[in-house]
């Protein structure tokens, strides 16, 4: 038993030197020192012995043990050496070697054209205030002074989850939200998305962005609406835009007004942007109704205010010559780069 130990270290040894990689060592090591291992095998085999070679056989296993545990322990810190330096001249990194070029995202043009309004009204003291998404019937139509047949209140027109929820239509629910909570005076925009149940094509979506302005304090009247809108409109599209008012039917504003802005592109002469007219439609506006002032308890025998609403995606269509709305959100990257 003590020659057919000594051979097994001799073969462990050899084994161990040939070994190249850190799986082959674990193979080796698991092959003479596992629990089924060849020495294990050989210790087992020593209930034969008498009395007296147990001790000496068990001296020279625990030696031979030893021997094969200080090989593999060698061995491994010598291969874990090599394998780091084959690593690392694998990695190697020329630094002189221009760097991977990084694609930096732009913002979409709607971002850019949200960011650029709210900077603009802000500039005048408006405060940016938001509202849910998904909203009741009370703060969508009624509180607005919607009456029961106006056609919008139609499921051809209003996403409706249930017969009191919804999908808000216009950003104006915010403005009733503001004007319950809030004292005057409020100055206040709601820029965000709304839902109405259109079908796509180039000029209309189910889903869109809106921008609406509140004023209420006392003494406000039609000269500060018309003021404030042309501010706004100078800002945006530049300091030769004129606008002007048409007279128009909104249920939540008396009086009520269409605003149109001169052709930016032709200065009012008359191009294809324009159809010939010399004029864009921008937005809608007028006076707050005394009724919805009521409904939201705040008394019209003291205070006025004005309202204004635009849509965010037409104003960028007109902005950038944009021809399809469609565009805006189907995330094509040829399309967005250039903004």
């Amino acid at each position: 038993m003590e020659a057919k130990l000594m051979e097994l270290e001799k073969k462990a040894k050899a084994e161990i030197e040939e070994a190249n990689s850190s799986d082959e060592l674990e193979r080796v090591r698991v092959k003479y020192l596992g629990k089924k291992g060849e020495l294990t095998e050989v210790l087992r085999g020593m209930g034969s012995l008498t009395a007296e070679e147990r001790p000496l056989v068990g001296k020279i296993a625990n030696e031979v043990r030893g021997s094969i545990e200080t090989l593999l322990q060698q061995a491994k810190e010598s291969i874990k050496t090599k394998e780091l330096q084959h690593k690392l001249q694998a990695e190697a990194l020329d630094v002189t070697m221009p760097g991977k070029q990084v694609a930096i995202g732009k913002k979409h043009p709607l971002t850019k054209g949200m960011d650029e309004l709210k900077n603009i009204f802000i500039g005048m003291g408006f405060k940016v205030v938001e509202g849910p998404e998904v909203d009741t019937v009370h703060y969508n139509f009624d509180a607005l002074n919607s009456p029961k047949n106006h056609p919008s209140r139609d499921m051809s027109d209003t996403f409706y989850i249930t017969e009191d929820i919804l999908l808000r239509c216009h950003t104006s629910t915010v403005q009733i939200r503001s004007m319950e909570n809030m004292k005057p005076p409020i100055r206040i925009i709601s820029p965000g998305r709304c839902f109405r149940n259109d079908t796509p094509d180039a000029t209309h979506s189910p889903m869109f962005h809106q921008l609406e302005g509140l004023v209420v304090d006392k003494g406000i009247t039609l000269g500060d609406l018309k003021g404030t809108l042309e501010v706004f409109v100078k800002h945006f599209f530049g300091s030769h835009t004129k606008i002007k008012f048409r007279p128009h039917h909104f249920p939540f504003t008396e009086p009520s007004a269409e605003v149109d802005a001169s052709c930016f592109k032709c200065a009012g002469e008359g191009c294809s942007v324009c159809k010939g007219s010399g004029w864009i439609e921008l937005l809608g506006c007028g006076m707050v109704h005394p009724n919805v002032l009521a409904n939201c308890g705040i008394d019209p025998e003291v205070y006025s205010g004005f309202a204004f609403g635009m849509g965010i995606d037409r104003l960028i269509m007109n902005k950038y010559e944009i021809d399809d709305i469609r565009l805006l959100f189907e995330n094509d990257m040829r399309f967005l780069n250039q903004f």
